[in-house]
């Protein structure tokens, strides 16, 4: 797949030198692409087209974010109107789409009387809810609560907390973590042990929080931290039961109870928020990516009437939380439009009845020597290689499939970052039955001739 594009030779290699010696790239070794960066043009729905002219889909949009697509020129035109007419307002003051964009927030959040606090984007939302759930409990009479309870092998963000709150983290960790942190067990659906029911062992894995609050004492607890499905760790679904078990812990020892929907907010699992799925209200919900789709960075701390109005009152019950740019208008304008295309085109629909016809067609995959497990849930899903079915033994580093795979979806005009033994796809919700049918079978090349080598 290739387009004629006009730029020479020439400027490519003055690209490629350049950012060979200037560009720091993010979580990737320099060694690994200087001199040969993939570059990028131009983007239109799933598609993306290199600075050669060659076109690739691209499987995990972008970073888990480009939920309306690329190339949505009626966002373009809301950013440059907003810039265009006032970019951003004096100090302790807003613009026209911030009130918009938090009022169209809460009526699509179940706590329609919710409250936005604006970030820059995800590790900051995290940060902000954090730090709005400590100060929740000094207010409401839980002073010395300043204690975090978090789940081992999640990611909440690279900021310096948020790297604290996943352990190990996938993010370099320099000094002491953040004091209070505290790890209890993840979800995993595929390796339940001992053919322990699958509710029971969700209940199970959700009680580690209350033994860890009562290990460590309840009033020393300010909040608890879960994505509702974790990316990072799999993409594992997990059954109602473990999120309803998680809201009657937090309400039992009066834990401020934080789900991070930064990857699964705004319609990514059929829903506009994952915890709709399993009927439960957070008290704080941390969102970014698809907020926007990409377009303009946000992000946003959304909290519950409950919280929220813990903070009214003098200026000692304050939120005394400031970030320069967030919930900046140019990038308000942007949600508001993207959120605007979400309902027109019905995407989190459409999000649901796609992701039904992908784990339809990766099911034939399970058919494979090495795929051990097909999961997902709206367009989130997951790919889990095995070097051994009935053991569910993992593929050694030494094969390193980590390289190979994305490798062989590139020849196949597939592009992902995200394929190693868990195969990540993320596509955006416009993705159609065609495209889906395309990645597929690029996806079943690949994995049948690391198959082959293994």
């Amino acid at each position: 797949m290739n387009d004629q594009l006009n730029i020479s030779g020439e400027k490519i290699e003055e690209l490629q030198n350049l950012a060979s010696q200037n560009l720091f790239m993010h979580a990737q070794q320099i060694n690994d692409w200087a001199g040969n960066l993939k570059i990028f043009v131009k983007g239109e729905g799933v598609w993306v087209t290199d600075i050669n002219g060659n076109k690739y889909l691209d499987s995990l949009g972008g970073l888990w974010f480009k939920s309306v697509g690329y190339g949505r020129k009626e966002i373009a035109e809301a950013i440059y109107k907003q810039a265009c007419e006032i970019e951003t307002p004096p100090s302790n003051a807003a613009c026209i789409p911030q009130i918009e964009l938090a009022g169209k927030i809460a009526e699509l959040y179940p706590d329609k009387s919710a409250r936005s606090f604006f970030t820059s984007g995800g590790s900051e939302s995290v940060e902000t809810a954090v730090k709005m759930a400590k100060k929740y409990q000094i207010n409401t009479g839980k002073p010395g609560a300043y204690k975090v309870i978090s789940r081992r092998y999640s990611y909440h963000g690279a900021t310096a907390m948020a790297v604290s709150l996943g352990k190990p983290s996938t993010s370099d960790t320099m000094g002491p973590e953040m004091p209070g942190v505290i790890h209890v067990q993840n979800w995993d659906s595929y390796r339940i042990p001992n053919n322990i029911n699958p509710v029971d062992y969700a209940i199970q894995c959700a009680n580690e929080f209350e033994a860890a609050i009562l290990h460590t004492g309840s009033d020393t607890v300010a909040a608890m931290i879960a994505e509702p499905i974790s990316a990072a760790f799999g993409i594992h679904i997990p059954p109602k039961e473990y999120w309803q078990r998680l809201r009657e812990i937090a309400d039992k020892y009066k834990v401020v109870l934080i789900a991070d929907e930064v990857i699964t907010g705004f319609g990514r699992t059929g829903k506009y928020f994952a915890t709709d799925h399993w009927d439960i209200i957070p008290d704080i919900t941390t969102v970014a990516k698809s907020l926007t789709s990409g377009y303009s960075p946000l992000g946003a701390a959304i909290a519950t009437k409950k919280i929220a109005d813990s903070f009214m009152g003098s200026e000692n019950e304050m939120f005394r939380h400031l970030i320069t740019f967030g919930g900046h208008p140019v990038s308000c304008a942007a949600g508001l439009k993207n959120l605007e295309i979400f309902e027109k085109e019905d995407l989190v629909k459409k999000s649901e009845v796609m992701g039904i016809y992908l784990l339809n067609k990766l099911s034939s995959l399970k058919n494979l020597k090495i795929v051990g497990d097909v999961r997902g849930l709206g367009l989130l899903a997951a790919i889990e290689l095995v070097q051994d079915k009935k053991n569910k033994t993992k593929i050694p580093l030494s094969f390193e499939i980590q390289k190979k795979i994305p490798n062989y979806l590139f020849d196949r005009n597939i592009i992902t970052f995200r394929a190693g033994d868990i195969i990540s796809l993320c596509p955006p919700l416009s993705i159609t039955i065609d495209e889906i049918d395309f990645l597929v079978e690029a996806l079943t090349s690949a994995i049948t001739k690391v198959e082959k080598e293994i």
